[in-house]
């Protein structure tokens, strides 16, 4: 038996500030780790100690094992987690935690090793008799192999992964898939397997002792998923015939003991249109979505991990599951503008009370350019799936988010869609229904006018006569402001007492209550700066406000490529040079930001007239980056 007294955290965000609460819990003294940019971050204000790793970027900080070793033993704990991500299925790591006299809180380092590259593991589940998709050499991929999905070898999280669907295309994406991995992991290899479309992501949460017991605790299903990235995940599966259950529980039991696991993990299966499984991969650590499988068994996996780790011993069958439990991953993103992530300051993080929010995040914190652009995780549980997907989305609904663009929109109306209701669930989902999900806006007029109104009204604690002094009972001169929201400049005209279509009854610089079309509306404002946030049940807006007189230097020449977000320059395409010929669409350079790679691409057809960066440079939102003259027409 090993007795803990401290533990650190060897990562950041929410997935430290959850680990935190249960060693609080358990009675553990927490230590974080923190690059520069995150040294006011919540989960190094959360832990009783935290140790500096000097740096930004992820290879220099959260992907230095020697720092974090140093940090562990300089800070007295006797024990590192690695959450999931960065070095959590490094077996290199875990054993130099080891040697450094420290207890590593996951599976042995010989079951990482041995399911760390999926080319590997899916030779050991082979001969274990779990089934598998035969891989694909894309060497000698023909047209008869597509559509191939490209899959890093190490690591998973969406990065490095590509769909491809012509043969003429293979290079450039086993190039930008192995660069990504390379990136995020440290190794860039890249193997190929079928692209089976329609399937089902479905995965078994298992967990294991050192005393030969194996638990399956029941099955996920996270087929909604943007990039290859898990978006809303619940459990258990909905719809899955018991006897697929069953097979899937076996498999992942047997892929454990193939291996001889201990710890927290997960098996992950795609599952055929016609219900066939196979076997994708094997993560070796806690799972993002782990917290539906707690809700769902009641049950904190990370105190198990803690326990097992300690010598405790599983009793011989988990306990029954009950109810239903929806996971819903809000990201500081634009979906409709290619799942553009954003950065800045976060004003305002607040979901209603009653579900369950893991985050890394409070109001007024930076989400930056260098991690994972998520902001919470929002958890809800309930007896049936309808009554837990409805609690789900009314609390997303209702939430207010304000500093930046999020996915929350896509959220509630994934989770209301007549296909998700009804269970019928596939990894295409977004790509049948983005469009559809991501138009459309609410009428911005009723907001647009509550935020005039907010502007105007005086505070409560306002002079009597500063307070009545904007509202009259006679006839005036209508008031005019001017919004930009969505891209689109409103104007509003409204009288002190009256709007057509729309009756005032009370208005603060904090909430202000309409009547639109007969019925009684509150909206709730708050002011920051130049930007107007509105939420009210007709939607959420952000406005912001036009100056009387533009400003000469917004202006940009024709055909500029400015930087859609903060990023580094990883790729400028081969033989580009000013004066080269570029098509529409055609990809001129690679930037990569939060982990991820974006492609920046020729708005017209003509020649590349100026590249004003060079790759490995950083840059600024809104940057210049080149420009392309557009070629005249006859």
């Amino acid at each position: 038996m090993t007795n803990l007294t401290s533990l650190l955290v060897a990562n950041r965000g929410e997935i430290a500030v959850r680990i935190f609460r249960t060693a609080r819990a358990l009675g553990l003294t927490t230590v974080a780790v923190h690059s520069d940019p995150d040294a006011d971050a919540l989960h190094v204000r959360d832990a009783d100690a935290a140790v500096r790793l000097p740096g930004a970027a992820p290879a220099d900080t959260y992907l230095r094992g020697d720092l974090i070793i140093k940090a562990a033993l300089a800070a007295g704990a006797d024990a590192v987690h690695p959450g999931y991500g960065f070095l959590s299925e490094n077996a290199g790591f875990a054993r130099e935690v080891q040697a450094a006299g420290l207890t590593w809180i996951g599976p042995p380092p010989a079951a990482i090793e041995a399911m760390a590259s999926k080319t590997r593991a899916k030779e050991l589940m082979r001969a274990a008799g779990v089934p598998l998709l035969d891989p694909v050499d894309p060497a000698t991929a023909t047209h008869a192999d597509l559509p191939l999905l490209l899959k890093a070898a190490a690591g998973g999280g969406g990065r490095g992964m590509r769909v491809v669907r012509d043969l003429d295309q293979l290079k450039e994406a086993l190039d930008a898939a192995s660069a990504e991995a390379r990136s995020a992991f440290g190794d860039g290899e890249v193997f190929a397997e079928p692209y089976v479309e329609r399937g089902r992501h479905v995965e078994v949460q298992i967990l294991a002792d050192a005393h030969g017991t194996v638990w399956a605790l029941g099955t996920r299903d996270c087929s909604l998923q943007r990039r290859h990235q898990k978006v809303i995940e619940e459990a258990p599966a909905p719809g899955l015939p018991e006897t697929l259950r069953t097979t899937l529980h076996e498999a992942a039991v047997a892929a454990a003991r193939a291996v001889s696991y201990e710890g927290a993990g997960t098996v992950e299966f795609l599952v055929t249109a016609d219900g066939r499984p196979y076997f994708l991969e094997m993560n070796t650590r806690l799972q993002v979505e782990h917290p539906v499988t707690e809700a769902v068994f009641d049950l904190d996996l990370v105190a198990l991990q803690l326990r097992v780790t300690e010598g405790t011993a599983l009793p011989p069958t988990p306990p029954r599951p009950t109810g239903h439990a929806v996971e819903a991953r809000l990201y500081a993103e634009d979906p409709a503008q290619d799942w553009r992530p954003q950065t800045g300051t976060l004003h305002t993080l607040a979901i209603p009370g009653g579900v369950r929010v893991d985050t890394g995040f409070t109001d007024g914190d930076t989400v930056g350019i260098h991690y994972d652009p998520m902001l919470a995780k929002v958890v809800t549980h309930a007896p049936t799936r309808a009554e837990a997907v409805r609690a789900l989305a009314a609390a997303l609904a209702g939430a207010r988010l304000h500093g930046l663009t999020t996915n929350r929109e896509l959220l509630v109306r994934s989770l209301r869609h007549p296909e998700f209701a009804a269970a019928q669930l596939d990894t295409g989902f977004y790509d049948r229904h983005l469009d559809t999900l991501t138009g459309g806006a609410p009428d911005p007029t009723p907001a647009a006018l509550a935020a005039a109104l907010a502007e105007a009204a005086p505070a409560p604690d306002a002079p009597l006569a500063a307070r009545l002094g904007g509202w009259r009972n006679l006839r005036s001169h209508p008031h005019t402001r001017r919004y930009r929201t969505a891209g689109t400049e409103y104007e509003v005209q409204y009288h002190p007492v009256n709007h057509p279509g729309i009756r005032v009854l009370a208005a603060t610089p904090d909430l202000v209550t309409l009547e639109v079309e007969g019925i009684r509306r509150a909206f709730h404002v708050k002011q920051n700066s130049n930007e107007i946030y509105v939420d009210s049940a007709l939607g959420a807006h952000t406005f912001t406000r036009v100056p009387r007189f533009p400003d000469p230097q917004d202006r940009t020449e024709p055909g500029s490529l400015l930087a859609p977000m903060p990023g580094t320059v990883v790729r400028i395409a081969e033989g580009l040079v000013p004066g080269s010929p570029v098509t529409t669409g055609q990809p001129l350079l690679w930037l990569e930001a939060m982990k991820m790679e974006h492609r920046i691409l020729a708005p017209a057809s003509g020649t590349l007239t100026a590249l004003h960066v060079a790759t490995g440079q950083q840059v600024e939102y809104g940057a210049l980056l080149a420009v392309v003259q557009e070629e005249t027409q006859a």
